[in-house]
């Protein structure tokens, strides 16, 4: 093959790129918006550094902090955890280093008995992306005991009229807070790679009008109720139905029900679509410290009381996080927790234990997890930067928990 045959076959490849690049481009900007558009193509794939991308909600912390005592208890040395059937051993300290782990805290008896940072520090933000759901849980929690929402069992278009009329007229609140609703979601892994600026995953995650985009949710024509699916439009729905019953921004409610009360070490803040929607970013959005996500597991291990207040309260706690027994549901999405025990309840992950006890976690993109053992009083924060498909950290963290006393 001659050069110039060769520069020929290379500009005709360019060539095609740059017409598919454009045509994508302006598909995208119809499919959404060009700033949509711009985003997915700029930014990619969700980081950790997204938080510098969006706007933000400033939420407040108090003027006093809960203090959290240090304590010496000793911590696990080595972590026991089953991947595939395959039991694995690991040095924690290792472990931590070879995965991108961020930030490590382990609290027992209210006690803070091991603290690490990794290439961060405890003044570090990091970005919630899913753990945010159970923070909407917790602020639905919220909103019953103000006596604002009537009960999980409200049909959400008695707060969002305009989805009424395409089969979702009978779905509950605790539809979504069980991720059952049957509204149509498509994940980046269910279709081609080239495909994956039009998946649901990107639509709820990029768009400069998240309101906009809860609006237009539909049908599956899948039963409500019957299967689990994991579906981000639940989080825009809530956050819709929050900020209209209680006339405010969804962050400003988290900081004066939750961020407040609890006594938060450091201020946070809630990633926003667009400056000029205004809307939190409901699945993925909450950027704080991990000490304060500790904080935030310390309300739900002590039903709700924490600081000296009755935060929330212990019925929801208890709802929000024990096993739903029986789970008769079909799971989509996310079947493979079922073989350790495992469960979803109101937007927590939980792992049911052979003495009918059970611990719970939030879960986010990268592994940002909280998690609350209240068998053996403890709590856990473990915040990284990538994820590692080798390791089930609710497993690892699970196994921590069995080894202490």
């Amino acid at each position: 093959m001659t050069m110039k045959t060769i520069l020929r076959v290379a500009g005709t490849l360019i060539g095609i790129a740059f017409i598919f690049f454009a045509i994508l481009l302006i598909a995208m900007s119809i499919f959404n918006s060009p700033v949509y558009a711009w985003r997915i193509l700029r930014y990619g794939e969700s980081d950790i550094a997204d938080v510098r991308i969006f706007p933000e909600r400033i939420i407040e912390n108090g003027e006093t902090y809960s203090f959290i005592e240090r304590g010496d208890e000793g911590t696990p040395y080595e972590v026991e955890y089953l991947y595939q059937g395959e039991l694995r051993k690991d040095v924690l300290e290792e472990l931590l280093k070879r995965t991108g782990t961020r930030a490590f805290l382990i609290l027992k008896d209210d006690r803070l008995i091991y603290e690490t940072y990794l290439e961060s520090s405890r003044k570090e933000v990091n970005t919630s992306f899913s753990t945010a759901k159970s923070f909407s849980s917790a602020l639905i929690g919220a909103a019953i005991a103000d006596g604002k929402i009537g009960s999980v069992n409200d049909p959400v278009i008695q707060y969002v009229p305009e989805i009424a009329g395409r089969g979702l007229d009978p779905l509950t609140v605790r539809d979504l807070l069980l991720m059952n609703s049957g509204i149509r979601y498509l994940h980046g892994r269910e279709i081609p790679f080239y495909m994956a600026p039009f998946s649901d995953d990107a639509l709820t995650y990029y768009p400069p009008d998240l309101r906009k985009v809860a609006l237009s949710v539909e049908a599956s024509g899948a039963p409500i109720g019957e299967a689990f699916r994991y579906n981000n439009y639940h989080m825009l729905l809530e956050g819709l139905i929050i900020e209209r019953v209680t006339g405010m921004p969804v962050a400003e409610y988290l900081q004066e029900k939750i961020w407040k009360p609890m006594g938060a070490e450091f201020p946070a803040s809630w990633s926003l679509d667009s400056e000029k929607s205004g809307f939190e970013k409901m699945e993925s959005g909450i950027n704080a410290r991990a000490i304060d996500y500790a904080r935030f597991g310390l309300i739900f291990l002590h039903n709700g009381y924490w600081n000296g207040v009755q935060i929330l309260p212990e019925s929801w706690v208890a709802e929000s996080t024990q096993p739903l027994r029986p789970d008769p549901r079909t799971w989509e999405t996310m079947a493979e927790v079922l073989d350790y025990g495992g469960y979803y309840k109101y937007h927590w992950w939980g792992i049911n234990n052979a003495d009918g006890t059970y611990d719970f976690h939030s879960h986010g993109k990268y592994d940002q997890v909280i998690y609350v053992a209240p068998r053996k009083n403890v709590v856990i924060v473990r915040l990284g930067n990538r994820l590692d498909e080798n390791v089930t950290w609710s497993l690892v963290l699970h196994n921590i928990v069995d080894q202490m006393p």
